[in-house]
């Protein structure tokens, strides 16, 4: 296989961070975007709240994965927090499109972030990519995200839509936090518990995104694994890999009072049933397919 070029947005957090270290290690070439400094052999300079791109280090690159954005659950969800975790997507998303568009020998794929939170919560519907949009903060970010890239399609470019659901990985995100309160046999189920969890392991993200650099698939994708769980099933499989008890229930009320009640709702109490078919359709096979295969497989790893 040739070396290929591979430019990434995002490149410092959970996904982006695995993302690099699987290309460097095939061999292939990784620019990063970064908003501070200019550009050099390794990065690409750009500012989207600024409108400016070094459009010019993108002759070359075979393919652009976008997963820039203003963490979902870092923040208290304040106006003025909501409207920097829409613009930083859409913002982005729009400069990139545009400047890939312009460049002639330029990227002709464009891999870019979105979430499964485009199709709203439900605790029985199941849903796949062809399901419509659903309603709710997270519903219209994601909407206004994918469409942000139209620039990119109406120039030739082939464009998927990354939905991705909980990844998960020691390193950070949902069971980063998890652990250290299971490993305690401090952990319990959120809420009710019946609330759908549609996860996928960090190895399969970045496999299934490798994966669709070359799958001759265009539109929205759901990067999750066959096999969602409810929110009850979640904490009974890590507890039991973990071999610690899992008896403490958390109320809604607590999360509530600390993360404000719409984000806690977002993150904890909803979610939906989210089906790979695109993915599954395309030939990809899941690494981990399973829940308990893949946090035994993710907590038992060397770092």
């Amino acid at each position: 296989m040739s070396t290929r070029t591979i430019a990434i947005t995002g490149a410092s957090g959970l996904i982006g961070t695995a993302l690099t270290r699987h290309f460097e290690a095939n061999g292939d070439r990784v620019l990063k975007f970064t908003r501070s400094g200019r550009s050099s052999d390794t990065t690409i300079a750009w500012n989207p709240v600024a409108g400016t791109i070094d459009a010019a280090q993108l002759s070359g690159v075979d393919a652009v994965i976008h997963m820039a954005g203003a963490g979902i659950g870092d923040k208290r969800w304040s106006d003025e927090y909501k409207k920097e975790i829409l613009d930083s997507r859409v913002l982005g998303t729009k400069l990139l499109a545009s400047a890939m568009a312009e460049t002639s020998d330029g990227p002709k794929v464009l891999l870019s972030g979105s979430a499964i939170g485009i199709y709203g919560e439900s605790l029985s519907t199941e849903f796949n990519e062809q399901s419509p949009i659903g309603h709710g903060f997270l519903a219209d970010v994601c909407a206004q995200w994918e469409a942000a890239t139209e620039s990119a399609s109406r120039a030739g470019i082939r464009v998927a839509h990354l939905r991705t659901g909980i990844v998960l990985s020691p390193a950070g995100g949902a069971l980063g936090k998890l652990l250290p309160l299971f490993k305690l046999g401090a952990g319990g189920k959120m809420g009710s518990g019946k609330q759908w969890q549609s996860w996928i392991s960090i190895d399969d993200e970045v496999a299934a995104i490798d994966h669709l650099l070359t799958a001759n698939i265009t539109g929205a994708v759901n990067l999750t694994a066959p096999n969602p769980v409810t929110q009850a099933e979640f904490t009974k499989t890590l507890a039991k890999v973990l071999r610690r008890p899992s008896f403490l229930p958390v109320p809604s009320f607590g999360p509530k009072l600390l993360l404000g009640s719409e984000l806690a709702d977002a993150l904890l109490f909803t979610g939906q049933k989210v089906m790979p078919e695109i993915l599954q359709k395309s030939g990809y096979t899941f690494t981990h397919s399973t829940l308990e295969a893949a946090l035994r497989s993710l907590i038992n790893k060397p770092s």
